[in-house]
């Protein structure tokens, strides 16, 4: 798992440009702290920051291999699973390896393939050619988007980046935000291509940008599609258990030493079950899980979160036989200014997700202490249809983002939030307009079958909407905080051979019993206590200690004497002043959630001071 960072100008000589390559590049030094190097020539400048998983020795980026048209160089982040298999077929074809990296294994597909290669791996990738030969760079990603990768046009060719702060980092980019990223920022739902600063771009899950003297032009080469389902309710277990066991026993491989985030639900404990079965070094597995001091004390069940996650977890170590540990956090620490400015530099912006930033980057910063890879559960949710809006009538069929809705029995109003200080910036923004327009685009790919009942339909068109914009949300949030302390998490769950087999399995199927996730339960069985198998979802944990609240009302008490922060042109200052005084212990949800986000914002503006350009 590494960084990329490059410029690409065609009436540029960037050999004169090394310094700010290097400084683009050094943006990207927490993701890859084991390495670093440029390659710069006439028209391009490619810069990598390693985090060595596979091949400590060799791997070293950027690679290049001599051809007699010109160089062909590579910047490559994340895994390729499958790189064993391209290796021996490429070998075949009279191909010479170098190094055991997978690296090469891509490099040298791209020779024998061209921008093909993307079809042919198996992983998640995120990564840019320069090909000398025909003088284009081609940047590539993952069919899920796992890894992050953004791009900024300017007039001769390119700046690209793992993260904005990369781009950032060019003098040729200005810090500006329009009303489309303040839309995005208010009302989160992932619209494709979005980068929150004027003028940059994310390269979508599953496309290839090409760029060349002539342009920029873009092609998908993966995206969800609709088929019919022609396996029996026997056979689609087994061959769902058979894709989970390989896919764990593919992303099981490194050589470096290897951990499983476990939470006490059915996704993490599956993968902790399986893990435990497939692997063949007969080391136990290392589980890691969050906690906070004093949450059973303080702890209330609500929508999102019916239990404990503790006593599930218990269960799952010892039945899995697992090394386990529990980070346990402390509000002092959760609130923590410095936390919060360090995961805001992780992301190149403020979080919507308040304390589970922190929390996870704290978590994330305990397991890199003990192992450079952990794998997740995240997606079993939106792939095997499991969140609580799935599973209820009033939602199924409304225009909506149901994650954005902060009450799930409530669909009336698509997001709530602070008011904004202007009535004409309301005007400007117009959130529920671009809400409305966002769910339109989302859900205009849906494809049915013919003879789909209006429940395969509405079920199909959310399992849609959750796995090409809200995965993606969360998808993000995991990368930046792993990466940001040097840990690699891989997510078995977005193979992409699963995802494309699950989505074509009939709603009947993934429900078989009448309870969310049927068909992974049915699967995994025999690898997870009766405990987990009885457990209803419970999403990641949130320290409930009033004295989280408390510590969040101070700091907004302090924002609002700071005249000089941007953060009041968004936000009115006089609902600020309201929140701040309400008991700590009464605090709704709802509120403690916009007072994060203000929190969030003010940090935000402080170290990034960008220019608002909202009319």
């Amino acid at each position: 798992m590494c960084g990329i960072a490059g410029w690409v100008a065609f009436g540029t000589d960037l050999t004169t440009q090394r310094p700010t390559i290097e400084a683009m590049t050094a943006t990207m030094a927490l993701r890859g702290p084991d390495d670093t190097g440029t390659w710069i020539c006439g028209d391009a400048g490619l810069g990598h920051c390693r985090l060595s998983i596979v091949d400590l020795a060799g791997g070293v980026q950027p690679m290049m291999v001599s051809t007699p048209g010109g160089p062909v160089v590579i910047v490559y982040t994340g895994e390729t699973y499958n790189f064993r298999e391209l290796r021996r077929t490429l070998t075949e074809r009279g191909h010479v390896f170098r190094t055991s990296s997978d690296t090469e294994v891509v490099l040298r597909g791209y020779l024998e393939w061209g921008a093909s290669i993307a079809d042919r791996l198996n992983g998640m990738t995120a990564m840019a050619i320069w090909d000398g030969r025909e003088s284009r760079l081609l940047l590539i990603r993952d069919r899920m988007g796992v890894k992050p990768l953004y791009f900024y046009p300017t007039a001769d060719g390119v700046l690209f980046g793992s993260e904005p702060k990369a781009i950032l980092a060019n003098p040729l980019v200005p810090k500006v935000i329009d009303a489309d990223g303040v839309r995005e920022l208010m009302a989160p739902v992932k619209r494709p291509g979005w980068a929150l600063w004027k003028g940059m771009y994310e390269v979508e899950p599953g496309t290839i940008v090409t760029v060349t003297e002539d342009g920029l032009r873009t092609h998908t080469y993966w995206q969800l599609e609709t088929a019919e389902h022609v396996d029996d309710y026997p056979t689609t277990v087994a061959w769902t258990r058979d894709l989970l066991a390989d896919i764990i026993r593919r992303q099981l491989v490194a050589d470096v030493p290897q951990g499983l985030l476990l939470s006490g639900g059915l996704d993490s404990s599956a993968l902790t079950g399986l893990a435990s079965l497939v692997r063949d070094d007969g080391d136990r597995p290392r589980t890691f899980a969050v906690d906070f001091a004093g949450q059973a004390e303080h702890f209330k069940p609500d929508a999102l979160r019916v239990d404990l996650d503790a006593p599930y977890i218990a269960d799952v170590a010892r039945f899995a036989g697992s090394e386990h540990r529990d980070i346990v956090l402390s509000p002092a620490l959760l609130n923590d200014p410095e936390l919060r400015r360090k995961t805001i530099t992780a992301r190149d912006m403020p979080s919507c997700f308040g304390d589970l930033d922190g929390s996870l980057y704290l978590l994330f910063q305990a397991i890199r202490g003990e192992t450079t890879v952990a794998l997740s559960g995240d997606a079993a949710d939106e792939v095997f249809g499991g969140y609580t809006w799935f599973h209820n009538e009033k939602l199924l069929g409304k225009r909506v983002f149901p994650w954005m809705l902060r009450n799930h029995e409530r669909p009336g109003r698509n997001v709530e939030g602070p008011p904004l200080t202007h009535p004409s910036l309301n005007a400007v923004l117009d959130i529920g307009q671009y809400l409305v327009d966002q769910y339109d685009l989302a859900v205009a790919g849906v494809e049915h079958l013919d003879d789909a009942d209006t429940i395969e339909r509405q079920t199909r068109t959310m399992s849609y909407l959750n796995m090409t914009r809200l995965v993606r949300l969360l998808l993000d949030r995991k990368d930046r905080m792993s990466m940001s302390v040097g840990l690699e998490v891989r997510v078995p769950f977005c193979d992409h051979r699963l995802v494309e087999y699950v989505y074509n399995v009939p709603w009947a199927m993934k429900t078989s019993d009448g309870r969310p996730k049927s068909l992974l339960r049915a699967a995994v069985r025999d690898v997870i206590p009766p405990s987990v198998h009885a457990r209803e979802k419970s999403a990641y944990p949130s320290i409930q200690d009033p004295a989280y609240v408390g510590s969040l009302q101070l700091q907004a008490k302090e924002a609002l004497v700071d005249n000089g922060n941007a953060l009041f042109e968004l936000v009115s200052p006089g609902w600020v002043r309201f929140a701040v005084e309400q008991d700590p212990a009464a605090v709704s949800y709802t509120t403690r959630a916009i007072l994060d986000q203000v929190v969030e914002l003010y940090h935000f503006f402080d170290l990034y001071r960008p220019q608002l350009a909202l009319s």
